[in-house]
């Protein structure tokens, strides 16, 4: 039988760092606020004229270097993103293009912040399958462009970035399960607006959220979620070595910590770096800790994301 393994990670993020600091003169807010309510202290934001394939090409390019091959080795790719360049041709194609991996299916998926974890879960599956021998699995995302930079209860959450992992075959399960679920009754609480909605700068389209409401979903679904997966597979929570979570807001990521009965130091926290990367907070995270030798092979982690939709997801991965 054949299984799905991550055989490398790579990661990218701009070069511009914005602190709380640098909000506080655009909106009114604090370092101490934005710390104590999110757990955010700087985030990255990509530069005028890079886009989201650009930064989607340096993480892609060092996860593939990680994994010892070449671009020419991936047959598929799948790109989970809020943020494309192009309607069409697609976030994959563009990317397949970049590596010049050309020939096999390459898509991107858009479900907000789960877009890795949906990304992951159908890579996962055509590896299996084995109609892909080696999957490329991104997300990227350039917030900065859908974020309303005079609203505080936004601007100070949002960033740029992008991570991917590759997956191979083996014979032994790396990606144990994924779990993937949507609620379309709660769009209006977290969404992008379309464009020449509102006045002004607000014409633009742009993130708009009800932070309180999103906040009691994604626990309880989010909960939910890591048990699901946990139950899945037969395994208690004091089997997990590692939890990466979408790294959206520090109280969401302590809540799950605590159903798990984890402690934050096997939590990996990322949030404070790169704030809210969306689909990209996943894999960056992950791959932080992987290169700085947090996560180690044969570790048990959990991998869980909740985005607007709502979506959301996990999956139990043994690295």
């Amino acid at each position: 039988m054949i299984h799905s393994r991550i055989a490398a990670t790579g990661s990218y993020l701009p070069a511009k760092v914005v602190s709380n600091s640098d909000l506080e003169k655009l909106v009114d807010t604090s370092d101490e606020w934005i710390r104590t309510r999110t757990g955010i202290e700087r985030r990255h934001i990509a530069a005028d004229g890079e886009g989201t394939v650009d930064m989607a090409e340096h993480a892609a390019r060092r996860a593939i270097e990680a994994a010892g091959l070449k671009p020419s080795d991936i047959d598929f790719i799948a790109f989970g993103t809020t943020t494309p360049d192009l309607v069409f041709p697609n976030c994959g194609v563009l990317l397949q293009q970049r590596l010049g991996c050309l020939g096999g299916p390459a898509f991107s998926l858009e479900t907000a912040c789960a877009g890795f974890l949906y990304a992951l879960s159908i890579a996962d599956k055509y590896v299996r399958s084995g109609e892909a021998r080696r999957a490329l699995v991104v997300g990227a995302e350039r917030l900065s462009s859908i974020t309303d930079w005079t609203d505080r209860t936004t601007a100070i959450l949002f960033a740029d970035g992008a991570g991917a992992v590759v997956l191979e075959p083996s014979p032994t399960a790396g990606i144990l399960s994924t779990h993937l679920h949507a609620d379309g009754q709660y769009k209006d609480l977290l969404y992008c607006s379309r464009p020449g909605e509102g006045s002004g700068v607000n014409r633009q389209p742009r993130i708009v959220m009800s932070g309180s409401e999103v906040f009691k979903v994604a626990v309880t679904r989010l909960g939910q979620s890591v048990d699901e997966a946990l139950a899945a597979n037969g395994l208690d929570r004091s089997a997990l070595d590692w939890l990466v979570p979408h790294q959206a807001n520090i109280r969401i990521i302590q809540a799950i910590a605590r159903r798990l009965e984890l402690p934050m130091e096997k939590v990996i926290l990322t949030i404070q770096d790169h704030g809210n990367t969306s689909a990209a907070s996943v894999p960056l995270a992950l791959d932080a800790a992987v290169r700085d030798g947090r996560i180690r092979r044969g570790e048990l982690l959990l991998l869980e994301a909740f985005g607007g939709g709502f979506t959301w997801g996990s999956a139990l991965v043994r690295y």
